[in-house]
């Protein structure tokens, strides 16, 4: 059995190698045939276009499809609107969407703020790499895996019992009484925030590590000599040159908010009050086996994506302009 997949996977990698390469070959020839202001401009294409059509085909026409389906009915008529209207009367739905703007504002807030404060007062210790260390290696872990070990940091037991878990034994040792983190309506939604958060603070600390290699020490030295404390000199000289890198990493965790599911999935299953847009979807798509409503709320979660795409780009074509 394994020495069939093994052939099979050979064989199927000569197969795109030689297809590839016959690809670029007869399509190098037949441009060659045109004339050669043609050439020029169609040459690019002729290795672009691979890119553009697996794009195509993972990206828009599924995109395109889920929004044809959002249309559509149990009895695969035309359903107008009626989709969207069922989903956002649904209480439930309300409630996931008030807990995705919970995700939006509270995630790429905390993971901008505490990447750049490790970031900058990591360099300023000897055991700083330790700190960027433990700080990145939560990266490695998956988030269901997150999700399984943050379920026993939150694990609840009642006032009196051993207390298993992380959290409620420290807040026991204090004094305090036990907390159900991800049952108790008040905390739940931050606890699991807090979970996804210590995954995805390390990407912002190295991605704010890496900024900050590129502000001029000249700079930062002139602005001490001139007297300036140091938090005058990280906020009038270091910040400036983060700006971008802030709004890189801030959109990046603004997408990973609004497409948060494996943690809520493993953690509560949406219960409790703390179902978001990707866990709707998901009950409507295969539970209800409701492929229009189920449509209809991933066509809400993408159109909530595309003003932060557009952010990017605009953005991106700002500073390429101003280099």
């Amino acid at each position: 059995m394994i020495a069939d997949r093994i052939v099979l996977t050979l064989a199927a990698t000569a197969v795109i190698v030689v297809a590839g390469w016959a690809y670029l070959r007869l399509g190098d020839r037949a441009l060659a045939a045109l004339p050669r202001g043609a050439y020029r401009r169609l040459v690019p294409w002729l290795f672009a276009g691979p890119a553009v059509a697996m794009v195509l085909l993972a990206l828009a026409f599924p995109a395109v499809v889920t929004v044809g389906w959002s249309f559509v009915d149990d009895d695969g008529g035309f359903a107008g609107f009626a989709n969207y209207t069922q989903t956002l009367s649904d209480e439930v739905t309300r409630v996931a969407l008030r807990n995705t703007v919970l995700w939006v504002v509270l995630l790429p807030t905390l993971a901008v703020l505490a990447g750049l404060a490790i970031a900058v007062l990591a360099d300023r210790v000897r055991y700083g790499a330790l700190v960027k260390a433990a700080l990145f290696l939560p990266i490695a872990i998956s988030a269901v895996a997150a999700g399984v070990i943050w379920s026993f940091m939150y694990d609840y037991q009642p006032p009196g019992a051993p207390q298993t878990a992380t959290l409620n034994a420290v807040v026991t040792a204090l004094g305090g009484e036990p907390v159900a983190w991800i049952v108790d309506t008040a905390t739940n939604n931050y606890a699991l925030i807090g979970a996804t958060l210590w995954t995805q603070a390390g990407f912002a600390m190295v991605i704010f590590d890496a900024a900050l290699r590129s502000v001029p020490g000249e700079l930062l030295e002139a602005a001490r000599l001139d007297g300036a404390s140091e938090w005058a000199a990280f906020r009038h000289v270091t910040l400036p040159f983060l700006v971008p890198t802030v709004v890189v990493v801030a959109t990046t965790m603004t997408v990973t908010a609004l497409k948060a599911f494996d943690i809520v999935y493993v953690m509560t299953n949406g219960n409790y009050g703390t179902d978001v847009l990707s866990t709707v979807m998901y009950r409507a798509l295969f539970t209800a086996k409701d492929n229009g409503l189920a449509g209809a709320v991933a066509t809400i979660l993408m159109l909530t994506v595309v003003p932060i795409m557009v952010f990017n780009v605009r953005q991106f074509r700002r500073e390429s302009a101003a280099a």
